[in-house]
């Protein structure tokens, strides 16, 4: 997936929290952004709400409207 579909922000987190989640993203050979998704996904659902995955960027030129 590109850059461009995924949302960017800031998080601020608890050192002793993202330190966990690097081990854990290590542990798991991800990175830490995509271990933080996979939590809240897991989290989420956990919690009754089932999360879709996002389809991909349509590319090249809109279609004519005639």
């Amino acid at each position: 997936m590109s850059s461009a579909s995924r949302k960017a922000f800031a998080l601020r987190l608890d050192p002793a929290v993202h330190a966990a989640v690097e081990r854990l993203a290590g542990a798991e050979l991800r990175s830490a952004n995509a271990q933080i998704e996979i939590l809240l996904r897991e989290a989420l659902e956990k919690r009754g709400l089932k999360v879709g995955v996002s389809g991909k960027p349509r590319r090249g030129r809109p279609a004519q409207s005639d």
